[in-house]
């Protein structure tokens, strides 16, 4: 491909020439054998995974993994229940994850196939032909090519401008600058040190204003847009660079530990049965059966089906689209969530602020000759489409009175707003005046302007430091001037008349704007603090212009040292985590940020064991959304960014709909931390009273038919976790799985439950008949499955806690999903020994003594669940 352009170097003869074309660009021929040279004009974008891939990534959740393998051993030892069982349910989970993020995927490709992407070229058909313009695809373009621009043109490629007529581009979503960017062709003024980009624009800036034409010079992998994809990636994979997330972090530091208890538990029981029982291989399929009983096969399949309920319910309540299941619950986790403020929490439209005169006083008479020379540029001048600045001032002006409406005065002559000398004019007659004397009202850059006015220099500075603060508050300044002259002499033969001398104006005083704020930010944000999530502001704009918009948006208080700029980040050795880490929590806004800079705040907020969140839009926003926890982006952000984004909000509304993303993630996130309490907790206890059992009993506690009966009931009832609904109370603060803690309480509440088991053996003694109760095996194994199942069904009403108190009127039958499984597997622990089912499985029915002492097992139990449960928190708020 021929280079491009230096930043600052070639005049545009020398880019014409280094890339062989001209002004009129390329014939047909040139431009197809280019194409076939180059390649399609397509920015690297993240391949496409199939659904059997995605199947089968779903084996690389750990317990998934680890359910895989027990299902191989269980085979292996022809447990072939046990090993089909745990194949049935690794091929669910693994079918309902690929299913989900394949919808997802394809949701996301849609929208993508919704942006414009044809762009005006100019080309001959032959040499010898006259060049014409024509709409081609923008993958067509290619390096030589000649593309006219107009008002709400993308940028379709890297371009070098030839021709501007009032042309200014946003190029927002590179850079996070807020206000458009004059563009003009090459000159020597703009050739300098440093990189100079007046005369170039850049694949995924948009036209705001004026025309042009411009030769493309760099497209597809070559474009600036994909150097900055390529370095936030590392690739064109677009993988997340700051590692796994939170969800996936807790449940491998849950999975691991419980894989090695797995992998002990098989050892201890098959050596302590030969020790203390003389017994040898033959109870392998029991000691497998434990470490199954231990494992919460179900994990896989009531997780994914929470995360991917809860992620249609969005896609179709809310139109939000969860693209990666476990940003689901990292959403309901999330404890800060940094935006951009460029397109997210601004409209990218100005809004005048305030009118003032010279002394700083507020006057609508800068805003009246401002609407002057607005309406009249636009009136006689006929720009390709109204200056956004000027539409401002036009809508605020209509809201004063006292003075002559615009339309009034008879307009004479008019010039649009040059890039060089950020200047609009406008010649008019007042009215009433002498038809003799004519108004020359001048509207531009305040230093610009300033230079045109009779003042002295210590006025002049004086002006320039009340306009530098009022930029310094957030806000964009224009200064208004105007000079009365008399009405020059007809010249003869229709000569055109002399322009007015501009110099000797009258400051009349300054006009400010700010960005106008999306109206759904402010309300979205103040609900997303009231749950308990930190904002905070990366923006590439000013310290001014940020803090600005958070007190347009009403934004919580903020410290006075709450507002950080990138040389404040800079100071921080990138070594010196921890400092870095410690002032990202201390800030609210970050200014003057650059793509790295918003990724390392991402990153050190994580390493302060935050779980992040970054909501943004444009291409400078992709390392942040790659390196947070999970990454949103609205429905209109550029493709790049859609793609990266872990969550897509709708067109409309999108900003309240991550409120209701973070609900769905909570409601998702405590219904598996309920659920892993839950079964970890009995599973737990079940192996502990197993083993125990085992080494004090002549005979197996419980045979691997009954134990993989007894787990298929349990599995059956878990279901019921997916379907159920927390109360609003539960959704107040962030939800997370923290390790450590989990593993604290289960381990306490799984002891009692294997005490709860162990006492069985007394009520055995007492109801079954001989010495000691245990001399018939069936009656045994019998009265250990009632009470197995029954402790598991008071265990799944009674660990729920005030996370599902029902807020239905006093009086009010209810019943949730949870309640009527417990009751269904309480139902079958009492009636699957007396069924015909109970022989072949080895179990005979149990006399009546040993319901009414199990009974006091049971109550003894839930009383002391519920005063522990009372204290343990687990799973729940941070």
């Amino acid at each position: 491909m021929p280079e491009g352009p230096p930043m600052s170097g070639p005049t545009t003869h020398q880019v014409l020439r280094s890339l062989e074309t001209g002004p009129r660009g390329l014939t047909d021929e040139e431009a197809d054998a280019r194409l076939a040279r180059y390649g399609p004009n397509v920015p690297p974008t993240r391949g496409r995974v199939s659904w059997p891939l995605r199947f089968v990534r779903g084996l690389r959740d750990p317990f998934t993994a680890v359910l895989f393998c027990l299902g191989l051993v269980s085979a292996a030892t022809a447990a072939w229940g046990t090993a089909s069982v745990i194949t049935v349910l690794v091929a669910v989970s693994c079918a309902l994850r690929a299913t989900g993020e394949h919808r997802a995927d394809r949701a996301m490709t849609a929208l993508r196939d919704l942006v414009p992407t044809t762009a005006t070229v100019v080309r001959r058909p032959t040499p010898g032909q006259g060049a014409t313009s024509r709409e081609v695809p923008a993958e067509e373009l290619v390096p030589g090519d000649v593309i006219r621009l107009a008002a709400g043109d993308v940028i379709p490629a890297d371009v070098q401008v030839l021709t501007a007529t009032g042309l200014s581009v946003n190029e927002a979503p590179l850079t996070g600058e807020s206000s458009p960017t004059p563009k003009e062709p090459w000159t020597w003024t703009a050739a300098g040190p440093g990189e100079r980009t007046e005369h170039l624009c850049f694949q995924g800036g948009s036209v705001t204003a004026g025309i042009g034409t411009a030769v493309v010079t760099a497209t597809g992998g070559h474009t600036r847009f994909a150097g900055t994809t390529y370095e936030a990636t590392g690739a064109t994979g677009g993988e997340r660079s700051g590692g796994v997330g939170a969800f996936d972090r807790s449940v491998s530091g849950i999975s691991w530990t419980l894989v090695r208890f797995m992998l002990l538990t098989p050892p201890l029981v098959l050596v302590a049965d030969a020790v203390l029982r003389g017994r040898g291989l033959e109870t392998l399929p029991f000691a497998v059966a434990v470490a199954v009983g231990l494992t919460p096969e179900m994990l896989p399949v009531v997780v994914t089906t929470c995360l991917a309920r809860g992620a249609a319910h969005l896609a179709r309540a809310h139109g939000v689209i969860v693209g990666r299941l476990p940003a689901l619950h990292d959403l309901g986790a999330m404890d800060v969530l940094c935006v951009d403020k460029t397109g997210t929490l601004t409209q990218d439209r100005p809004v005048v602020d305030r009118s003032l005169d010279a002394a700083g006083r507020d006057t609508p008479e800068a805003l009246h000759w401002a609407a002057v020379n607005a309406w009249w540029t636009l009136q006689l001048a006929d720009p390709p489409t109204p200056d956004a600045l000027d539409e401002a001032i036009l809508t605020a002006r209509e809201h004063y009175e006292g003075y002559e409406a615009y339309e009034a005065y008879e307009g004479i002559a008019a010039l649009p707003f040059d890039p060089v000398r950020r200047l609009a004019t406008a010649v008019v007659t007042r009215p009433g005046a002498d038809l003799g004397v004519h108004t020359l009202v001048v509207k531009g850059a305040v230093e610009n302007v300033l230079e045109l006015c009779a003042l002295p220099e210590e006025e002049r500075a004086r002006l320039q430091a009340l306009a530098a603060h009022q930029a310094a508050e957030g806000l964009r300044v224009l200064a208004v001037a105007t000079k009365d002259h008399d009405r020059p002499a007809r010249r003869r033969h229709n000569a055109p008349r002399p322009p007015p001398d501009p110099h000797g104006l009258t400051l009349i005083g300054f006009v400010t704007f700010h960005d106008a704020p999306d109206p759904a930010a402010g309300p979205a944000l103040r609900a997303l603090a009231d749950r308990g999530v930190t904002v905070k502001i990366l923006t590439g704009d000013h310290p001014g212009t940020a803090a600005r918009i958070c007190r347009d948006l009403a934004m919580p208080p903020m410290a006075p040292d709450a507002t950080r700029t990138a040389e404040d980040m800079d100071a921080v050795p990138p070594t010196d985590v921890a400092a870095l880490a410690d002032l990202a929590d201390r800030t609210t806004v970050f200014a003057g940020c650059t793509p790295a800079h918003k990724a390392r705040v991402v990153a050190a907020l994580r390493a302060n064991g935050r779980t992040v969140g970054f909501l943004g839009d444009g291409v400078n926003d992709l390392p942040a959304l790659l390196a947070a926890d999970v990454g949103v982006a609205p429905h209109d952000a550029v493709p790049v960014a859609r793609e990266a984004a872990d969550v897509l909000l709708p067109q409309a509304g999108g900003l309240a709909a991550i409120d209701h993303a973070v609900t769905a993630g909570r409601s998702s996130g405590t219904n598996i931390a309920t659920y892993l309490r839950i079964t970890l907790s009995s599973n737990l206890g079940n192996v502990i009273a197993m083993l125990t059992a085992a080494l004090l009993l002549p005979f197996l506690p419980m045979l691997p038919a009954q134990v993989l009966v007894q787990n298929l009931c349990f599995d059956v009832a878990q279901l019921a976790f997916a379907h159920e609904r927390p109360a609003p109370t539960a959704l107040r603060r962030p939800t997370t799985l923290r390790p450590r803690a989990f593993l604290r309480v289960i381990t306490g509440f799984g002891v009692l439950n294997a005490v709860a088991d162990l006492a069985t053996f007394a009520v055995l003694a007492l109801a079954a008949p001989g010495p000691t109760g245990t001399e018939d095996e069936s009656l045994f194994h019998a009265g250990w499955f009632t009470e197995n199942l029954l402790t598991q069904a008071l265990a799944m009403l009674l660990l729920r806690g005030a996370a599902y108190a029902t807020t239905a009127p006093a009086g009010t039958a209810t019943t949730t999903p949870v309640t009527r499984a417990a009751l269904a597997l309480a139902a079958a622990g009492i009636l699957v020994p007396l069924s015909p089912l109970g022989p072949p499985l080895g179990m005979t029915p149990l006399p009546p003594l040993y319901y009414a002492l199990l009974t006091v097992v049971l109550t003894l139990y839930a009383t002391t669940v519920v005063q522990l449960r009372n204290k343990a928190t687990i799973g729940g708020p941070k």
